[in-house]
């Protein structure tokens, strides 16, 4: 299977070099087109075998599945500028561009198109994304073949594309907000003496194990809390301060104000 992924910035960039690490995709079968240049020394460090080319499109003319990798305003006129290369009927084209729609995608390359529109967020590059996918026009087995591919960037579920804003804000944006977690977290462990790289490290394996004990366990985050807050102990006086702050509401606010329809 041919593909070529048109943007090699931070999201074409990770989707190749998380499909070059991975087991099942030769990196010699993936051509990352980058319009200037800028990023072929950073991708072929990941692998010598990717096909890194500058402002040269004419691998779509043979991919199996193009992925569109660019800034959304930019998804109209690339696609439009190199329809000519885009004539395989049997051909898969998937945006990983927020806010460009399956009938967007189809008008601008051609009527009965499979367009599949993806969701991922920056994970992808370590292989741990969450990853919503909307397809039209595609078949049971070419939507097994996008499912496939992106299967080997983390997990993988298929969505209603009216569900594609909601569920853009809680992990595309989400991992975001989980960084700026991690930051809070690591400035409140500096203010009480402990160094910033211990600090970081102690929060990140604070919340892999969170995230462990929940898929574990099956169970709301509200039972794993409850498990460690003692009648007057310390960690309920932690929570109900940061609750008296806005916490829960902060994060919802937060993900209302990301959430464009």
């Amino acid at each position: 299977m041919k593909i070529s992924i048109i943007g090699a910035g931070n999201m074409g960039g990770a989707i190749a070099c998380g499909l070059a690490m991975s087991d099942s995709i030769d990196p010699v079968s993936i051509t990352v087109i980058d319009h200037r240049g800028r990023n072929l020394d950073r991708l072929k460090k990941v692998s010598e075998k990717l096909n890194v080319v500058v402002a040269d499109y004419t691998s779509l003319s043979y991919a199996d599945i193009v992925i569109v990798a660019v800034k959304p305003w930019l998804v109209e006129e690339i696609l439009h500028t190199y329809k000519k290369y885009l004539t395989n009927p049997e051909q898969l084209i998937a945006s990983v561009a927020a806010n460009v729609s399956l009938d967007d995608l189809e008008k601008w390359t051609r009527q009965g198109q499979p367009v599949f529109r993806v969701m991922p967020n920056t994970a992808i590059a370590v292989r741990q994304s969450m990853t919503y996918i909307a397809s039209k026009n595609a078949d049971e087995e070419k939507c097994h073949w996008i499912f496939e591919l992106f299967s080997q960037l983390g997990k993988v579920e298929f969505v209603e594309e009216k569900m594609m804003p909601a569920l853009t804000s809680l992990t595309s944006c989400g991992i975001a907000f989980a960084f700026r977690y991690i930051r809070a977290a690591m400035e409140g462990g500096v203010e009480m003496g402990i160094y910033p790289e211990d600090a970081k490290s102690a929060v990140l394996q604070t919340l892999r194990g969170a995230i462990d004990l929940l898929e574990a366990n099956g169970t709301n985050p509200e039972v794993e809390i409850d498990k460690v807050t003692t009648p007057g102990g310390i960690t309920i006086k932690g929570l109900n301060e940061m609750e008296h702050s806005g916490f829960s509401s902060s994060v919802i606010k937060g993900l209302k104000a990301s959430h464009v329809k």
